[in-house]
């Protein structure tokens, strides 16, 4: 998880400020981990958003950041939705009122008419053992008809006091909204090496990954990011999903490499010189992203896919991360539902499923947040 380091702000009034991308990147670079999705160069990805970097302060130190993303209102250019999503970076362990209050009283005047969250903060866990038997069991059809193998007390007291306070739930059943995932499948890294990660995968897994090997297949860091969207359009296609055009990714690849040359990494997966499978790394401190990946029909029993995650666990293990995500799952454990075969492809790494809070809205002025409710439920959001 995400959160900031306590900043020892008990009893301080806090204040909200508009901050300057450096003065936001020198605070994320404070930071163990902070989501990509928070960083100041994700402005420049998300051009079709108003963008701005607000800063916490108690008395003229930055204690908190937030990459606030404004979406107007149809016909009401005056009022935004504005959204952090996994975040704010901001101290989640004690009251988030005094980081939320002064936050929502500062975008109200600026026009806001709703805000909406994404504490980056777990609420469960569950083992890979947890998982696989949950999906061999016929009675078990979700990840919350099981007990988690621990629960977090500062994601059950974060869910408690938006509640109290009036935030409503955006998590939808699936697990799959509008915004960012609730569920996802994390591998720990911390304290572990090449073969406890090993370990840890299932027979199947170690098996593709020695065939890769065995096959021939070369992953390497590169820069043909047409080659990767050529792919990946395939992908698309192959598994019904709307692709996002090449200038986008190029877009994504200048940002982030600007802010730090070490942030996005392009992994090709080569066999006697066809490419069968590309995947992008995103890092930020201590936590690495599986981003985006693609994988050519042909040529599949070389393991491609495999072999490219491998060689960015591997990296990302190099790099001292903490954790290697493998970003959303669907919480369904139904054998007989057609989205279980990604968390059965994800489980097979070993690691764990992971509930966050979600996301959460506050309205600040109702009416106007109804009727954009309804206007994103018309139109299919």
């Amino acid at each position: 998880m995400y959160y900031s380091e306590p900043a020892r702000t008990a009893g301080v009034r806090l204040t909200v400020e508009p901050i300057s991308a450096a003065e936001h990147l020198a605070f994320v670079r404070t930071q163990r981990s902070v989501s990509f999705l928070q960083t100041p160069a994700w402005a420049r990805v998300k051009t079709e958003w108003r963008l701005e970097s607000l800063g916490w302060f108690d008395g003229r130190r930055l204690v908190g950041a937030g990459l606030v993303l404004h979406r107007p209102v149809p016909r009401l250019d005056r009022f935004t939705l504005a959204y952090l999503p996994e975040g704010p970076v901001i101290d989640w362990t004690g009251a988030i009122d005094m980081w939320l209050d002064p936050l929502a009283a500062y975008l109200k005047a600026h026009g806001a008419f709703a805000i909406r969250l994404g504490p980056p903060v777990y609420t469960n866990v569950w083992s890979a053992a947890q998982v696989k038997e949950g999906i061999a069991d016929p009675g078990i059809k979700r990840l919350t008809d099981m007990p988690s193998q621990w629960d977090d007390s500062v994601g059950a007291r974060v869910t408690g006091q938006l509640s109290d306070a009036g935030w409503l739930p955006q998590n939808p059943e699936d697990g799959f909204g509008v915004g960012h995932p609730q569920f996802k499948y994390e591998i720990p890294l911390a304290g572990r090496t090449e073969d406890d990660l090993l370990r840890g995968m299932n027979q199947l897994w170690r098996r593709n990954i020695k065939k890769a090997a065995k096959e021939g297949v070369n992953v390497t860091v590169g820069e043909d990011l047409k080659a990767f969207h050529d792919l990946y359009v395939h992908t698309a296609e192959r598994d019904r999903f709307t692709p996002r055009p090449l200038r986008y990714f190029e877009t994504m690849f200048a940002a982030l490499r600007a802010e730090d040359p070490e942030r996005i990494k392009l992994y090709l997966a080569h066999h006697q010189g066809d490419l069968v499978a590309a995947t992008i790394l995103v890092r930020v401190g201590a936590h690495a992203v599986y981003a985006y990946g693609a994988s050519a029909t042909e040529k599949r029993e070389v393991r491609g896919s495999n072999a490219s995650q491998w060689a960015m666990i591997r990296d990302s293990l190099a790099a001292s991360c903490d954790v290697y995500d493998l970003r959303g799952i669907p919480p369904t454990l139904d054998a007989h539902d057609s989205h279980v075969g990604l968390i059965q492809f994800k489980v097979g790494t070993g690691g764990q499923a992971v509930r966050y809070v979600g996301e959460w809205d506050l309205p600040l002025r109702p009416m106007v947040y109804w009727a954009f409710d309804l206007y994103m439920r018309r139109r299919g959001r």
